[in-house]
């Protein structure tokens, strides 16, 4: 067998491996789906590991053959949660980002929203007065060659945590990564989580 071929199919294989993963236990992090399938696979070299764009498209594929139903209706529930919560804070100009919006959302996701303000001390007020209950921490995220650290809420709607991160206007002229050598966010406002919504 060529050595390439080879390669190639230990990819595959922890490339599914990690999808599984992430549908059925619930793994948000790719790196950490990826680490630990790689073990299962008996490939611990991290240099033989699938992109993160391969094992989404593993994920989607496992979605639609195992859960296909199942996947619909959960993804069609945290999108209406992330409609409601980008509704109730759209003065801070939401965007919704993650599995929620790629629809790779599986069974223990969580809801991620950006919020663009000049008045970033608003959105924690507007949490504590309205007596909605948060945990604080800190997002990091890259812009160009530049690193940035965001205030992040964390919030429980029915069960499901919505993380919000809070960035300046600024950020939205630039593609924003979760990492340095990773691809950019996506993220989509509220007009075009009603319409994704409206198609799911």
């Amino acid at each position: 067998m060529p050595r390439d071929t080879g390669r190639n199919d230990r990819r595959s294989r922890i490339a599914h491996l990690a999808a599984r993963l992430m549908a059925e236990d619930g793994i948000e992090d790719h790196a950490i789906a990826k680490r630990k399938a790689a073990r299962q696979a008996g490939t611990p070299d991290t240099r033989e590991l699938p992109t993160n764009e391969e094992v989404d498209d593993a994920l989607r594929s496992y979605q639609e053959i195992y859960h296909k139903d199942e996947h619909r209706d959960r993804l069609r529930a945290l999108r209406a949660k992330a409609l409601r919560a980008m509704r109730e804070l759209a003065r801070f100009n939401p965007y919704l980002t993650g599995s929620v919006l790629s629809g790779n959302a599986g069974k223990y996701a969580d809801i991620n929203l950006q919020l663009f303000t000049d008045n970033g001390k608003a959105v924690e007020l507007y949490l504590i007065d309205r007596g909605i209950a948060y945990r604080s921490a800190q997002s990091r995220l890259y812009a160009g060659e530049a690193s940035l650290v965001a205030p992040k809420y964390t919030i429980v709607d029915d069960g499901t945590e919505i993380e919000i991160t809070v960035l300046s206007p600024r950020e939205l002229r630039g593609p924003l990564r979760g990492s340095p050598e990773g691809k950019s966010i996506e993220r989509a406002k509220l007009q075009a989580v009603e319409q994704l919504l409206a198609q799911t």
